[in-house]
């Protein structure tokens, strides 16, 4: 959701240092917080038969058809008709699809490895001072990105419930409160793309040491938002439960919504761009993430997001040994 409202704030950060400190404030935190999250639950990723298979058809396939989709869409609402369809370039939001799927097979390295989290700071710090990185398949964002998700690995159950304690909840409050005035004194003062961790500190315009100690800045800055963050997360089940399973049909889906709105003309009233504007068009982007969430969406779209594939893989020469085990145990029960 707040990654919709992000894009939902885009076009209204011109001319409003409100929306701008806003939007500063989300980016500081909500991508590392999808990051961080994505590492935690890809602890398991073994590289086995049956979870190759998984990441496959759930990230390496959809990454294909959503990078063509938004290629052939923006062709329309951009009116670039010239635009190459490029899997290597990955186009708006499939990104992170793209990260998501290198950052999963390297899991086994980093849990290997000692001192993963400082590893993985040194290589993101290593690629803001290397402007030559280029955009194939978002390396300078998978690098830099990279310490959240190796943060999320590192993760246990016992490190989320320290942070749900009822005195890091009231915490949180006066942090975030202190984060947004920040923010909105920085808008004047810093370029905010640091958050996007996108470019290279030449590329912002910015010495080349500037990149590792932003590196780190935004890092810990982004972590101690995060953990605020994940303070408020109830434990019980609510009614916006279930849509936690649907989050990424939410992420790829809004997309067309949100550059579509542009070329529909959503933004050109004047009155958008005023407070009472702002305020609708956060909580538009909000409902609209919230229905590409349900379990009606998902179903509709699961052929592209969840496919099953089982013609495109051998089977697992184990899992027909056990197979076979089983059925002669039965014969002879």
């Amino acid at each position: 959701m707040l990654v919709a409202i992000g894009h939902a704030w885009e076009p209204l950060r011109d001319g409003s240092r409100t929306v701008t400190a806003l939007y500063t404030l989300v980016y500081a935190f909500h991508m590392p917080a999808f990051i961080v999250i994505s590492g935690y639950f890809s602890r398991r990723f073994d590289a086995s038969p049956q979870r190759v298979r998984r990441l496959i058809t759930g990230v390496a396939v959809p990454y294909v058809v959503f990078e063509v989709a938004y290629t052939l869409f923006t062709r329309w609402t951009d009116d670039a008709p010239d635009r190459e369809i490029s899997l290597l370039d990955p186009l708006y939001l499939t990104w992170f699809l793209a990260a998501l799927f290198i950052w999963r097979l390297t899991t086994p390295m980093w849990e290997r490895v000692r001192g993963p989290l400082p590893l993985a700071l040194a290589v993101a710090m290593t690629a803001t001072v290397s402007p030559s990185i280029g955009n194939d398949l978002g390396l300078q964002r998978v690098l830099q990105f990279l310490p959240y998700f190796v943060l999320g690995l590192c993760l246990k159950p016992e490190h989320f419930r320290l942070v749900r304690r009822w005195q890091v909840r009231i915490l949180a409050v006066p942090v975030f409160v202190c984060a947004l005035a920040v923010a909105y004194w920085a808008v004047p003062r810093m370029n905010y793309a640091w958050f996007f961790h996108h470019d290279s500190a030449e590329q912002l315009a910015a010495p080349a040491w500037y990149g590792p100690v932003m590196t780190l800045a935004t890092f810990g800055c982004s972590v101690v938002l995060v953990a605020c963050f994940l303070a408020w997360v109830p434990g019980r089940r609510t009614w916006f439960t279930v849509l936690g399973a649907g989050t990424l049909y939410g992420y790829l889906l809004h997309g067309f919504v949100a550059q579509g709105s542009k070329f529909w003309g959503w933004y050109d009233p004047a009155w958008v761009h005023r407070p009472l504007g702002e305020v609708t068009v956060t909580f538009v982007a909000a409902a609209v993430m919230t229905v590409l969430c349900t379990p009606p969406v998902r179903r509709l779209f699961r052929f592209s997001m969840e496919p099953g594939m089982e013609w495109a893989f051998r089977r697992d020469a184990a899992e027909a040994a056990r197979n076979r085990s089983h059925l002669t145990v039965s014969s002879r029960v």
